[in-house]
């Protein structure tokens, strides 16, 4: 999910949604009745994911690797920009402070736990 040379590094956001709707679209065209309600709700899983902000795959793609490191404090702090660093070593810190804000606002998107 990383670009290339530190001073150009970017997180990239990877989408395979329209990819994967496409094949379950085909398969729906050609399902039994037995298979539809299963390919439907696919789809529209499908389609839900697919809606999800740039910003928040990024955010949670920055939890993953804050929490690689061991880190499972809030994603705005300064020990979590070292985890964030630390785990992708080429991010710069303008980059990672960044990618903590996204980080941020993807776990404040979350539902609370029970």
């Amino acid at each position: 999910m990383t670009g290339f040379g530190k001073q150009n590094m970017t997180v990239l956001v990877l989408r395979e949604a329209d990819d994967i709707s496409s094949v379950l679209r085909r398969a729906l065209d050609t399902a039994s009745a037995e298979e539809r309600p299963g390919l439907e709700r696919a789809m529209a899983l499908t389609a839900e994911a697919g809606a999800v902000p740039d910003a928040e795959l990024r955010g949670r793609w920055a939890l993953r690797r804050m929490a690689s490191t061991g880190y499972d404090g809030p994603p705005h702090t300064v020990a979590a920009i070292k985890a964030l660093r630390k785990a992708e070593r080429g991010l710069s810190l303008l980059q990672a402070v960044n990618l903590s804000k996204d980080a941020e606002a993807a776990q404040a998107a979350e539902p609370a736990a029970p």
